[in-house]
């Protein structure tokens, strides 16, 4: 039989600056270089190779071979959902340069956590959904407003929210067949976003329209960071499809 949850070991391995800014700049989803992580976290390739064996060694991270590079990804969603509520509940760091300040607003404009949208457009999106009735709000709560019984900040046990009327000819003009993504994974889950303080939009559903809009080149991703911006495209169709 099992005992209690060891918080104060993952709490350990995320307490490290250097392998807290690994587990950000992993927190999009995506599988990433040791090269690349070290320079994510300011420290040589031997330093942040040590770090790397000790997320593998926690469960907080996997590795994939591919030819002769080792490209590091986290371990699951529940990782980035912790990444994002430890963001919520954490001091800023003090800005020091105009580049840290650009960084910081694209972060909240629009980012990836995980696999989905979050930031301002991931909560747009989410009420843009909701007011063309893809999804409704099933608890008599208003738009993507956030319930006093929530948390802070990640994945909701229970969203509030179900396919709407229209969510099959909104989500085709979004270019996402559900039907022919079938997947153990829940279809709607939803976060509360720890920059808005309101829902945004996770689980397979989330994932399939994010991928949708990288594929349609409405969302590019920025080099080596998190933050995601919309095309000029991608402005204009999805203001006019939600």
């Amino acid at each position: 039989m099992d005992g209690d949850a060891d918080v104060a070991q993952v709490a350990g391995l995320m307490a490290e600056p250097a392998r807290a800014k690994v587990l950000m700049a992993l927190a999009d989803g995506r599988a990433l270089p040791a090269s690349l992580l070290a320079t994510e976290a300011g420290v040589s390739p031997q330093t942040v190779s040590a770090h790397l064996r000790k997320l593998l060694e926690g469960g907080l991270v996997t590795v994939e071979q591919s030819g002769r590079h080792r490209y590091y990804g986290l371990s699951g969603p529940e990782v980035a959902a912790a990444v994002e509520a430890l963001a919520r509940i954490a001091k800023p760091q003090p800005i020091k340069s105009l580049r840290q300040s650009t960084r910081a607003a694209a972060l909240r404009e629009a980012r990836t956590c995980y696999d989905h949208l979050a930031g301002r457009l991931g909560v747009a999106l989410l009420e843009g959904l909701v007011r063309r009735d893809a999804l409704t709000r099933t608890d008599g709560g208003r738009g993507t407003e956030r319930r006093p019984s929530d948390p802070l900040a990640q994945q909701l046990p229970d969203g509030p929210y179900a396919l709407g009327p229209n969510a099959t000819e909104v989500l085709t003009e979004l270019g996402v067949d559900l039907a022919s993504r079938p997947s153990r994974r829940p279809l709607l889950r939803f976060c509360v976003d720890w920059s808005e303080q309101r829902h945004h939009l996770s689980g397979q559903l989330g994932a399939a329209i994010t991928e949708a809009l990288l594929n349609r080149n409405w969302l590019h991703r920025r080099p080596n960071q998190r933050a995601v911006h919309l095309s000029d495209a991608g402005r204009r169709g999805l203001a006019q499809l939600i």
